[in-house]
C-alpha cells in the first residue's frame, strides 16, 4: 500500500476525484463485497460523491445537501473510503452551522427514541477529545442536578481519549447501562435519571464506526453526537473541546429549538466550566446567544489545582463519584456544584448561577444526590 501511494504522488495527480476514485477501487477487498450487495450500483452513489467533491473545494453544504448526504452514510448506502473521505475534508474545511444542523436532523431522525413522561428533561454531555483525565465530572454532576428535582437524560459513551467516559463509571457504579429504551424511560420517571447510552440508541452510527476508527480523527461526528439526545432534552450543558465551538454549538442548539442551554469550554481545556481557571460560556436563553467569561472565584468558589481534578479508572472515578455524593469536600465537589448549578439553571429551578450553587449543594448535604445514584442502581437493574 506505501508503494502505491508513493505512486500517486510520483504521478502527480491532482484530481481529487479522479485519487478518490482509484482509492476506492484499491482501497480493500471489502469494495467488491459492497458493489456487488448494494442495492444501489457504484455509479449511483452520487450524493456522497458530490458532497466530497464541493467540500474539498472549500465550499459550504447547504442544510438538505448536508442531510442528503448524512442519510446516504447513515443507510448504509456509501464506502468505507467515501465516509473518509468526506469526514476528513469536512474536517479540513470546517463544518458550518448548516452543515452541523444537517447532521443532526439525520442522526436524531434515526435515532431510537426514549419515551419519558416529562415534559423537560436536561442533559450533560460533552464533545470530549480533550485529552485531559479528569474524573468523570458531568455524570456526577448529573446525580446532583437530579437530586435537585430536575430530571435528567444523560446522554454518553465509553470513553475514547480517556480511561473512564460516563459509561465505565456508571457501569463501575453498578448501573445497567444497557436496557431498552422503555426501561430508560422508566428510569427517568421513576427515580428523575436515566442513563442514555449512545450505540444501543444510535443503531446507524455503526456505518461509521470502521472509518472513524481507521482515520483516528476528531469528525463531525464528535460534535453533533452530544446534540442529538434521544429522549428530546430542550435544556443542557454541553461541553466543547475548543473555545471557538461554544457560540456555533449554542446556535446550532438555538436552530434546533432548545429552550436554555449553556455550551462551556474552560480556558485550561476541559470541555467542562472550570475552577482551575475562567470558562468561556455561551449561554443560549430565549432565542439569543450571549457568550461571556465566567470567573468562579466570584462565585465564591476557590481556585482550584489542575491535579486536583484528575480521575482515573472506571473504579477510581466511581469512589471519587461516591464519596462527592456523600458529602467529601474539596476541589472535586466543588467542581460538581459549579457544572451542576448550570443544569439546576438550565432546567429551570433556579435564576441564577449562584442561586444553583445553593440548591446543589443542599441536594447533596440532604443525601438526595446519593438517592439518585441508588434508584438508578436498583431500577435499571429490575
Amino acid at each position: 500500500m506505501q508503494e502505491y501511494i508513493t505512486f500517486l504522488f510520483r504521478c502527480h495527480l491532482h484530481s481529487f476525484e479522479f485519487l478518490i476514485s482509484i482509492l476506492e477501487k484499491k482501497v480493500d477487498i471489502r469494495y467488491n463485497y459492497r458493489k456487488e450487495n448494494s442495492k444501489y450500483s457504484w455509479e449511483e452513489h452520487r450524493v456522497i460523491r458530490e458532497a466530497i467533491q464541493k467540500v474539498v473545494e472549500g465550499n459550504p453544504l447547504t442544510e438538505a445537501e448536508m442531510v442528503e448526504t448524512m442519510s446516504e452514510i447513515m443507510e448504509g448506502e456509501t464506502t468505507d473510503a467515501q465516509i473518509a473521505c468526506f469526514l476528513t475534508a469536512l474536517r479540513l474545511k470546517g463544518e458550518t452551522i448548516d452543515e452541523i444542523i444537517g447532521g443532526v436532523r439525520v442522526m436524531r431522525d434515526k435515532s431510537t427514541q426514549v419515551p419519558t413522561k416529562q415534559s423537560l428533561v436536561v442533559d450533560t454531555c460533552s464533545t470530549g477529545g480533550t485529552g485531559l483525565h479528569s474524573f468523570n465530572i458531568s455524570t456526577t454532576s448529573a446525580f446532583v442536578v437530579a437530586g435537585a428535582d430536575v430530571p435528567v437524560a444523560k446522554h454518553g459513551n465509553r470513553g475514547v481519549t480517556r480511561q473512564s467516559g460516563s459509561a465505565n463509571v456508571l457501569m463501575a457504579l453498578g448501573v445497567n447501562i444497557e436496557i431498552s429504551p422503555e426501561h430508560i424511560g422508566q428510569c427517568i420517571d421513576e427515580v428523575g435519571i436515566g442513563f442514555l447510552f449512545a450505540p444501543m440508541l444510535h443503531g446507524a452510527m455503526k456505518h461509521a464506526i470502521g472509518p472513524r476508527r481507521e482515520i483516528g480523527i476528531r469528525t463531525i461526528f464528535n460534535t453533533i453526537a452530544p446534540l442529538t439526545n434521544p429522549a428530546g432534552a430542550r435544556a443542557q450543558v454541553l461541553g466543547v473541546y475548543a473555545s471557538e465551538l461554544t457560540k456555533l454549538h449554542a446556535n446550532v442548539l438555538n436552530n434546533l429549538g432548545t429552550q436554555h442551554a449553556f455550551v462551556v469550554h474552560g480556558n485550561d481545556g476541559l470541555d467542562e466550566i472550570t475552577t482551575t481557571t475562567t470558562t468561556r460560556v455561551s449561554e443560549l436563553v430565549n432565542g439569543a446567544v450571549k457568550t461571556y467569561t465566567l470567573d468562579p472565584t466570584t462565585l465564591g468558589i476557590s481556585k482550584a489545582e489542575p491535579e486536583s481534578l484528575l480521575g482515573g479508572t472506571p473504579e477510581e472515578n466511581a469512589e471519587i463519584t461516591t464519596n462527592i455524593l456523600k458529602g467529601e469536600k474539596g476541589p472535586k465537589r466543588d467542581i460538581v456544584l459549579l457544572n451542576a448549578a448550570a443544569a439546576i439553571v438550565a432546567g429551570g429551578k433556579a435564576d441564577n448561577l449562584a442561586n444553583g450553587l445553593e440548591i446543589a449543594a443542599n441536594s447533596i448535604d440532604s443525601g438526595s444526590a446519593l438517592e439518585k445514584l441508588e434508584g438508578l442502581k436498583l431500577v435499571s437493574n429490575r
